[in-house]
């Protein structure tokens, strides 16, 4: 089969565009080296829809980033996903820098944020009172926000899926070329695909796809980011999200609600070379410490559950490369997607969607599915409704994870649905089973369990996340796994 668009990544740069896509009459598909939509990038990441305020006036990234985030709002609604703008402030700890942000307030208005307001340190503290003494004064984004980045990555590949846009996973790309015809080759893992064109949403990787075909290299650098997640128990210590100042490697150590009630800090900005290395480190969780500190007093860091890194595809340039190249036709690059590439998502799987399709010409679907469902929430009904869900559907009323009180039904939900559950991460993502304060302690034999019995698979083959991640290595003498 020759596809009309083959997407390399299935992230959340990949499934914004899969989504947009799929609004046409067109064969599409999405190729995912990973077990499962969200397995990069867009897995770790700070889950702040950004107000737009810090990118350069008329660069795609500050265009991406603005038009992203009005669009946020409507689109959580249309995929039934949580998001609350809860607002920004960045926070200045020198005096003598206070020029800084009435420079970022310029640039806001430059790009067309609304809702900027520079406020004296009596104004900010009282907005936030767990800031530093040290405050001179903030920049408050009142359209800044957070949302679940894994939620948002599975609706849209989601939307996706269901108007027809073909999801393979575990299907590494490993070599594309174009052959007289105009076709494209793209040998993988898994064996070839062909199509008429080809997006590169490859994360980290978007050089490496870019460079094989294009004269103009471009080089990704990957920048690993620690981060510290903390209990429930925190959360309120800010309403806001509290950035410092930025710098040339980033928007800094922020400290930020998230919108499960969490409190998040980090991330650092650490560039390697190795595109693999998601290991945390000491050096980087004492840099977080250190820095967070200087912001705000009194931080829960104690209540620490869990610390993660992830890496963002930084391109020298720090600039968003979306379209083609002038020397590979039908070959579309979204590369670089870094901050602030969650808010943009939307904009970009927009921007590429009118590109590629004004281009071939795709008629519109009469009959295209715009809402979603996400999985149910027992927790987020009245007593009265869940009980009589309960009294339908048994399963709801059986908790799997005790910390985030998750029950057994949605976890049949997470895998039963469009693009579902295939491992233990995937169900978490899905459903926060296992984010809790146990982190997976309790819940993760229940789990497995179903995973195995829905599946039909031995016990033996359930699996954390990627090939070789497995759990349970054999049976017992007594027989069981």
């Amino acid at each position: 089969m020759i596809y009309d668009v083959i997407i390399i990544g299935a992230g959340v740069t990949g499934a914004a565009v899969a989504r947009e896509l799929s609004r046409y009459k067109a064969e599409i598909c999405v190729l995912e080296r990973g077990e499962d939509v969200c397995s990069g990038t867009s897995k770790a990441n700070s889950a702040i829809v950004h107000a737009g305020y810090d990118c350069v006036p008329g660069s795609m990234m500050a265009k991406m980033n603005v038009r992203g985030n009005a669009m946020m709002t409507d689109l959580c609604k249309e995929l039934d996903i949580p998001f609350d703008r809860n607002g920004s402030l960045v926070v200045c700890i020198d005096k003598d820098e206070l020029p800084g942000l009435q420079e970022l307030y310029d640039r806001g208005i430059k790009n067309g944020v609304p809702g900027l307001k520079l406020l004296s340190r009596e104004e900010a503290k009282e907005m936030e009172p767990h800031l530093s003494d040290l405050t001179q004064g903030a920049l408050y984004a009142e359209t800044a926000g957070i949302i679940c980045p894994f939620r948002l990555n599975i609706a849209m590949a989601e939307s996706a899926n269901v108007n027809g846009v073909d999801f393979f996973f575990n299907t590494k790309a490993e070599k594309l070329c174009r052959d007289e015809d105009g076709i494209w080759h793209i040998s993988t893992c898994n064996g070839e695909y062909k199509a008429k064109a080809v997006v590169n949403a490859a994360g980290v990787y978007a050089d490496f796809f870019h460079n094989m075909v294009s004269a103009k290299k471009i080089h990704i650098t990957p920048r690993r980011g620690d981060y510290f997640l903390l209990d429930k128990t925190t959360g309120g210590f800010v309403k806001h999200t509290i950035f410092p100042q930025p710098t040339k490697l980033g928007k800094g150590i922020l400290v930020a609600p998230t919108i499960h009630g969490n409190t998040l800090v980090g991330p650092t900005a650490i560039d390697i070379e190795d595109k693999e290395a998601v290991a945390t480190t000491q050096e980087g969780f004492d840099e977080i410490l250190q820095k967070s500190s200087m912001y705000v007093t009194n931080a829960p860091v104690r209540q620490v559950i869990t610390s993660f890194a992830g890496l963002r595809a930084h391109e020298d340039n720090h600039e968003f490369i979306l379209g083609e190249p002038e020397d590979a036709p039908f070959f579309f690059d979204c590369a670089g997607i870094e901050s602030p590439g969650l808010t943009s998502s939307p904009a970009i799987g927009e921007y590429m969607g009118e590109m590629i399709s004004s281009k071939f010409g795709f008629e519109k679907k009469e009959n295209w599915i715009a809402g979603r469902k996400d999985v149910l929430k027992p927790s987020e009904l009245s007593l009265e409704e869940r009980n009589e869900l309960i009294k339908k559907e048994p399963a709801y009323g059986r908790i799997i994870c005790r910390c985030e009180s998750i029950t057994e039904g949605e976890i049949l939900d997470a895998i039963h649905r469009p693009l579902g559950a295939r491992s233990l991460d995937g169900v978490k993502r899905r459903t926060r089973a296992g984010m809790g304060r146990c982190q997976a302690g309790f819940c993760s034999p229940r789990v497995m369990e179903i995973l195995q019995r829905e599946l039909n698979i031995p016990l033996e083959e359930v699996r954390k996340n990627d090939a070789g991640s497995y759990l349970v290595l054999e049976k017992t003498k007594g027989g069981k796994a």
